[in-house]
């Protein structure tokens, strides 16, 4: 844990006890600080309570007494509306923030030159957020890895000078970290997602761009527009990474290969040809961001290419579960918007696809031009009606409502195919079945591995 001792001797309020915001609290109050803390979960409260967290509605609260606000990034600070728990902090006067913003304020009082690499991006953050930890470990570096990938950044080790912090950080978490300054701020791309919570593409890119406005050194993905402005405006060492700029300053994928041009000598630092972890050319660019930012810490190549092919993945990212005769099942849960689905379906030929869920903004028509791709559509969930519009004729496609039923009928028909690939990438959220996008992948995940004759892929 990461004891927060800047805030030792004063009362803040906290909304919010999840996985994160239970942890927060705690290292609020190991640094001295005194926490009232209130969660629309009364389950939460309690588990609070028994942890010694002082739990109060904020609702009867006297604001006076908070010196500062914190607020867990599931909870909407602007959009659709402001929570009320932030209608009341303004009011007040009281700043909201987050726990990044905590983590920032923690390493610039006890540790200011801390190794502190901090990931965003809409689509690639937790591939790259896991593929550079994997690369530094193997360089022998003391790593914690954390934030939206899904350990809490407070409940790693403090920051220190030999230890690096590789951090993902979602819009949500940005947008409560003001001070936010990394040694490495690394922009990924930006395309439309969370508008209902940042109200328009341009606010949303925005606070993308905090992420990189204060660091010290930045690696900045160029493939997209919106990210080659951004890219335009920065006067700090800089590497571009992608597949299109090969110009000195950059590192980028051609052929399978990754190339690094930091100085107009391009050098072939890997080939990613039969790596199954980074298949596609979205991993080429998440591979070039993280060989970009290895050598940034001054990873030897030998080491980069020895890390690369020993990457073992995520989980719910291109997951390979298994196959069942020449036929390949496949869990891209994470997949929750169409540009991230069209990196699988850019993957793989002859598809046998499950998609759905609860649809976002433009539902799956961009993925249009990879149609003839799929072999057929199962559809599930919320967004069934409006995704078979979509396919109309262009797709065989089948309403199966849920996911088992989906998983039997996709397996069923792919028997005997050559070549062929069960994938789940749903281009949706997955809230209206599930809680999340790791409970749909692992109940996928049990689906498969129960199906007769499935040979499991190797740690799967």
């Amino acid at each position: 844990m990461t004891p927060i001792t800047t805030l030792s001797g004063r009362t803040v309020a906290l909304f919010g006890l999840g996985g994160s915001g239970l942890v927060t609290a705690l290292a609020l109050k190991a640094g001295g600080a005194h926490v009232v803390a209130w969660d629309d979960n009364p389950a939460r409260t309690a588990q609070a309570e028994a942890d010694g967290i002082a739990v109060e509605d904020l609702r009867k609260s006297d604001w006076s007494r908070f010196s500062s606000f914190i607020l867990s990034p599931g909870v909407p600070l602007t959009h659709p509306t402001p929570h009320w728990s932030v209608d009341l902090a303004q009011a007040a006067g009281v700043e909201i923030i987050g726990d990044i913003e905590l983590f920032c304020r923690e390493r610039a009082s006890i540790a200011p030159n801390a190794p502190f690499i901090a990931i965003t991006g809409t689509n690639g953050k937790s591939t790259t957020t896991a593929l550079v930890s994997h690369i530094l470990r193997e360089a022998g570096r003391d790593v914690q890895m954390g934030g939206n990938i899904g350990t809490a950044i407070l409940s790693l080790l403090p920051p220190s000078d030999d230890r690096v912090h590789v951090i993902e950080c979602s819009s949500f978490q940005i947008d409560l970290a003001p001070s936010l300054a990394p040694s490495i701020g690394v922009m990924l791309n930006v395309s439309a997602d969370h508008l209902d919570r940042h109200g328009t593409l341009d606010a949303y890119a925005a606070i993308k761009e905090r992420l990189i406005r204060h660091a010290d050194k930045v690696v900045i993905g160029v493939d997209d527009a919106i990210s080659r402005a951004m890219a335009a405006h920065v006067r700090v060492p800089t590497l571009r990474v992608g597949l299109t700029d090969k110009n000195p300053g950059s590192v980028f994928g051609q052929s399978h290969q990754i190339i690094a041009n930091t100085d107009g000598d391009a050098v072939a630092i890997a080939d990613l040809a039969g790596i199954s972890s980074l298949r596609g050319d979205h991993n080429a660019q998440n591979a070039a961001a993280a060989v970009a930012i290895a050598l940034f810490c001054q990873v030897d190549t030998a080491t980069i290419d020895r890390a690369l092919h020993t990457f073992p993945g995520l989980p719910h990212r291109m997951e390979e579960i298994g196959r069942r005769g020449d036929v390949l099942f496949i869990n891209d849960s994470k997949a929750t918007n169409a540009d991230s689905t069209e990196k699988a379906l850019k993957s793989f030929d002859d598809i046998f696809w499950i998609l759905g869920g609860k649809s976002k903004e433009g539902g799956i028509a961009p993925l249009r031009p990879h149609f003839g791709k799929v072999r057929k559509a199962y559809l599930i969930g919320a967004a069934s009606d409006e995704y078979a519009a979509t396919l109309g004729d262009s797709v065989l496609h089948q309403h199966c409502s849920t996911l088992d039923r989906a998983v039997q009928q996709a397996a069923q028909d792919a028997a005997g195919s050559t070549h062929a690939v069960v994938l789940l990438s749903p281009a949706s959220a997955s809230y209206d079945q599930y809680p999340n996008f790791e409970v749909r992948g692992n109940h996928f995940r049990e689906l498969v591995k129960a199906l007769p004759g499935l040979e499991p892929a190797m740690g799967a």
